[in-house]
């Protein structure tokens, strides 16, 4: 299944005691639809406040009904802010996590005088300009295989802190109609990112030091030097989650899966 939500109302992807997370949901869901209990594995688990325009999940059942039958069916028991997009049987060797060869996320920000009002919650905010070359550059110094230690949460769980960022991609959109967004003009900007796998807090981790690159309060060369230090404390503060969302997993053409991110794509 290819699942879309607003992660703002919930406690991350992940079952907790709470029971409001989005796993915890749509495994109430799918099991209401089913009649019997299901549990679910995903691509890629998402934090607090964080949102996924395609996670992908996939689970076992004895049951056979129609893709469109689980999509309809599954959404009726789901929250209006949880939907499955799309569903199909796939063949037993797939994993959701362990097939996916690269994952993708976008950061939304919108830089602006002023907070966000309609889009609270779904994008990040500045209220000073930002330098799109200055960061540019600080990015491309994080592209290919590194260990990323300096950008891990401490309670990250991944065995090994070495990824590959195969793609950093930064643009910048006026917003509400204005004009040129330099100064205090109000812009969206979207940082784009793809990687093999990406650690705990990694893209809120390098959100805070592209953003404190932009704002001049470091050079464009510093993020080289956080990067080799290896240490979490040579980064800057772990970023807001507002703005922050799972595109989806890429995966190899035989799966057959869907290629696009979701059935829509609400991004700038």
């Amino acid at each position: 299944m290819g699942v879309g939500y607003n992660g703002q109302r919930y406690s991350g992807w992940q079952s907790q005691l709470s029971g409001n997370t989005i796993q915890d949901h749509l495994e109430a869901a799918l099991s209401r639809f089913a009649t019997q209990r299901i549990s679910t594995l995903c691509a890629g688990r998402t934090d607090a406040g964080v949102h996924g325009l395609m996670q992908v999940v996939h689970f076992d059942t004895p049951l056979h009904r129609p893709a469109a039958s689980w999509v309809r069916g599954t959404n009726t028991f789901l929250p209006a802010d949880i939907a499955v997009q799309w569903a199909q049987p796939v063949p037993a060797g797939f994993h959701s996590r362990g097939s996916a060869i690269a994952r993708r996320y976008a950061y939304v920000l919108l830089q602006s005088p002023v907070r966000p009002s309609v889009d609270a919650g779904r994008v990040g905010w500045v209220f000073h300009p930002l330098d799109h070359a200055a960061m540019q550059q600080a990015a491309q110094q994080l592209l290919g295989e590194h260990d990323f230690t300096s950008f891990r949460a401490s309670a990250c769980q991944a065995k090994s802190p070495v990824k590959t960022l195969q793609r950093i991609a930064i643009t910048r959109t006026p917003a509400n109609g204005a004009g040129p967004s330099d100064g205090f003009a109000p812009c969206y900007w979207r940082f784009e990112f793809e990687a093999n796998a990406f650690l705990h807090h990694m893209i809120r981790n390098i959100m805070g030091c592209l953003i404190a690159v932009g704002q001049g309060k470091k050079p464009p060369q510093w993020i080289g030097e956080v990067l080799a230090a290896r240490s979490r404390n040579a980064a800057a503060p772990t970023f807001s989650p507002d703005g922050l969302y799972f595109q989806g997993p890429v995966y190899e053409p035989h799966w057959g899966l869907p290629s696009r991110t979701a059935a829509y794509d609400w991004l700038p």
